[in-house]
Parts: C-alpha cells; sequence; structure tokens
C-alpha cells in the first residue's frame, strides 16, 4: 500500500495549492508598467497553466518572472512544481531549495518540498520538512501539512507519531475524511475496535461515497465486531462498486479468491 499512500500525500498537496482558470493574451512580451504587479501576474498564469499540465506555457511565465527578479521565492517554488512534473528531479529540489534559502519562512514552498520528498521515498527528509511547516500557525494549509505528516509517519512506521498528527489535523478540521480513515485504521491496529468504528461511522458521513481504502477498513472493523452482516455488505460494496481497484485485487488475494 506505499505507493498509494504516497500518491494520497502529493496529489492531495498539488489539488489544494493549484486551481484556476488561464486567461493570457497569447504574443510576446506585453508592456507591463508595475514590475511587481507584472511579475506576480506571471507566476499566478505559471500555477494556473502547472495546474492544467501546460508545463511549456508555465515555463514560459516563470522565466519572463525571473527576468524580473530572479530572487523571488514563489518563481523558484513553481519552478520546481514544474520539473517535478516533468520528471527533472534535480532542477526540481534545486529551485525548491533556492526558493527556501530566499525565504525560509515560506511553507508553501517548504510543503511543496516535503511532498517532492515524499514522492522520491525520502521519507525521514520528508519528515523533518513537515514538521516546520506544520508549526506555522500562519500557514492556511497548516491541516493538511499535518495529514501529510502524519501520512510520512506511518510509510516510517511511526504509528504513535502518525497518530498524533492526525489527531492534531483533526483538531483544526474534525471532518477531514483522510485523517478520519487513518484515525480508524490506527485504532483498529491498536486493538480499540470501539475507537475504530467511532472514527469511521464519522468518516462515513463525511463522504458521499466511501473510497476502496475505506471500504476495506468497513470489512475490517466488521469482522473484529463480529458483525458479519455488515461485514458482507461492505465486501458486497468492494466488489460492485470497485472490481478492478488495487485494494479489491489484495482483498481478493487475501481471501484467496482467484
Amino acid at each position: 500500500m506505499k505507493s498509494c499512500l504516497q500518491g494520497m500525500v502529493v496529489g492531495g498537496v498539488l489539488l489544494a495549492l493549484l486551481s484556476g482558470c488561464v486567461t493570457e493574451t497569447v504574443g510576446g512580451k506585453e508592456p507591463e508598467v508595475d514590475p511587481d504587479a507584472a511579475l506576480e501576474r506571471r507566476v499566478e498564469l505559471a500555477r494556473q497553466y502547472i495546474g492544467r499540465g501546460d508545463w511549456e506555457n508555465a515555463k514560459r511565465n516563470l522565466e519572463l518572472a525571473n527576468d524580473l527578479n530572479p530572487d523571488n521565492p514563489a518563481v523558484h517554488e513553481a519552478f520546481g512544481l514544474v520539473y517535478q512534473s516533468t520528471g527533472e528531479y534535480d532542477r526540481a529540489e534545486d529551485s525548491f531549495k533556492r526558493a527556501l534559502r530566499i525565504d525560509p519562512s515560506f511553507s508553501r514552498a517548504r510543503n511543496n518540498y516535503a511532498a517532492f520528498l515524499f514522492f522520491l521515498g525520502r521519507f525521514q527528509e520528508a519528515e523533518a520538512q513537515f514538521s516546520i511547516v506544520s508549526e506555522d500557525p500562519l500557514y492556511s494549509g497548516r491541516p493538511l501539512a499535518y495529514i501529510n505528516l502524519g501520512m510520512t509517519r506511518l510509510n516510517l512506521g511511526d504509528n504513535a507519531g502518525a497518530e498524533e498528527a492526525f489527531t492534531r489535523a483533526l483538531r483544526m478540521d474534525r471532518r477531514n475524511p483522510m485523517a478520519l480513515l487513518e484515525m480508524g485504521y490506527l485504532r483498529l491496529a491498536a486493538g480499540d475496535v470501539t475507537g475504530a468504528e467511532a472514527y469511521y461511522g464519522i468518516y462515513r458521513t463525511v463522504v458521499p461515497r466511501q473510497s476502496p481504502r475505506g471500504l476495506i477498513l468497513g470489512i475490517e472493523i466488521s469482522g473484529a465486531a463480529g458483525d458479519l452482516d455488515a461485514q458482507s455488505s461492505y465486501e458486497l460494496a468492494l466488489r460492485n462498486l470497485y472490481p478492478d481497484s488495487p485494494e479489491y485485487r489484495a482483498w481478493q488475494a487475501q481471501q484467496g479468491v482467484q
């Protein structure tokens, strides 16, 4: 399941930070009066292009922004996102590090750098970076940083540390589905079936449709609680809703189903 956990973190970070529609005049470098406003606009456009997966236009706007100010941390953070997405990992790391050298308090860049390290499987380094981000009281993405910290600690085998991080995330966003789901798994692993049921019950109320991982948790909790009717119901839902999912295939293998 490690690859699935990695995808959750990185995907979650990018979806949280990149959105919007692109509106730009096609053509060369148009005259712009205020250099600061022009730079901000170029970075904004680049981030919108990143959200659309248009790396060339993102890079073009970032190069124009870099011409205006080569020491702007947001420019280098966005370059890091582009290079990560195009598989240029050395350049990505250099860009993230440069952004943080310019502004060590730039938590969004640090969060994205941590997600990049997680993506590469460098969990110890990612954990250190997420720990710093999660302690920034002014960072608007702080609940997500705690979730990312928890997922990283899970990959390090630190269940107690992961539980602490997810608990902190839920104090800030008590209906976060990922934190609720992971707390359900952690409580079940600790032998606390009642606690697992409580987290799972809230999880079911906040998601319009359970994920395959959510249904697996339902199967495991109901099995531990001896509720065979509920267990069969979750098994049926997993088979009908997600027959091609890795979770369903893993469950089949665990049950010895061909």
